[in-house]
């Protein structure tokens, strides 16, 4: 007796990126997997998206009041709007190849794979060489590694994914607790959040380089990739991260710190070398001198601000402080 073929609704998480939207749902339209739906969740203050997807029948428009900075919030709104087998997550700024959904539901013909992630090409030369043997790997320091343009040739098994390109089985997420939103600010790591704790759970999470789609990174919500804000929260997130998954007295997040506190020195190093540095003007000097000890208040902060908010969830309060 023949099983029959899993359904699968697609999600698009967006704040702030009409255009990038336009093209998005374009290319979802050319999929040779029809998609039982697609779902646009919006946390945008403005109504510009809305209208984009008013242009587009059958696709529907959801809104996230909770506003910038709460994307795992519009995942899970997006998962509590449909009722498919699987959920494919993709970002407003990637655009799927024809062939992209279908890949990514073959790869659950396996009932032991609970999560699945895809390429994302960023149009860089030769960025499908680069880690091959080091796809979506959680270290043994507490520390991930990407390398999500890998064309590795066949499947691998991860510990995480790629938020802009991903999917997850329902009734897998549905076993582990959902998406939670523990990742204000620049969102990192909220992706990473569920997917760690599948493998957690036993759960297969499965990387295809297959399932490709091209990420043309737009604009920030707010600042840019690498600021200060950047380093702040990646910090702040990434203890959260480690700490949700894993437990606040577990070996890898004490790793963890060690490895942020040397982060934190690397920043007043490099400032200080900067300094002294020949060839440089008075203002370069005192810029470089400024923007190490930034970066390094920025990176401490996040660990402390981490630390509390971890503590806050262990204790069963998961509205950490927005700091």
């Amino acid at each position: 007796m023949s099983t029959a073929a899993p359904t699968v609704d697609v999600v698009v998480a967006t704040y702030n990126r009409p255009d990038n939207v336009r093209v998005c749902l374009e290319h979802l339209q050319r999929q040779t997997r029809t998609p039982q739906s697609i779902v646009v969740v919006d946390s945008s203050p403005h109504r510009l998206t809305a209208d984009v997807v008013a242009g587009f029948p059958g696709v529907r428009y959801l809104r996230n009041e909770a506003g910038r900075g709460t994307t795992a919030t519009s995942r899970a709104i997006g998962v509590a709007e449909t009722d498919s087998d699987i959920i494919a997550f993709i970002d407003d700024d990637a655009y799927a190849e024809p062939d992209w959904l279908a890949n990514i539901v073959a790869r659950y013909a396996d009932p032991s794979v609970a999560a699945v992630g895809g390429r994302a090409s960023n149009g860089r030369p030769g960025e499908e060489n680069e880690g091959l043997d080091a796809v979506g790997r959680l270290l043994p320091d507490g520390t991930l590694t990407g390398n999500f343009a890998a064309d590795t040739g066949h499947d691998v098994d991860v510990d995480h994914v790629l938020g802009a390109n991903m999917s997850v089985r329902r009734s897998a997420l549905e076993e582990i607790g959902g998406i939670v939103d523990l990742y204000p600010g620049t969102c990192l790591r909220e992706e990473s959040d569920f997917v760690l704790r599948l493998g957690r759970a036993g759960h297969r999470v499965v990387y295809t380089p297959a399932a490709v789609v091209e990420h043309v990174a737009g604009t920030y919500a707010r600042g840019r990739r690498f600021d200060v804000r950047y380093t702040f929260y990646g910090n702040r997130n990434h203890v959260v991260l480690l700490s949700h998954a894993f437990g606040m007295d577990a070996p890898i997040v004490r790793r963890y710190y060690g490895v942020a506190l040397r982060q934190v020195g690397s920043f007043i190093v490099d400032g200080a070398k900067a300094v002294v540095a020949p060839g440089r003007t008075p203002r370069q000097r005192v810029r470089a001198l400024g923007g190490g000890a930034l970066h390094a208040s920025a990176a401490f902060g996040g660990i402390a601000v981490g630390t509390t908010a971890a503590v806050r969830t262990r204790l069963g309060d998961r509205r950490p402080p927005r700091a």
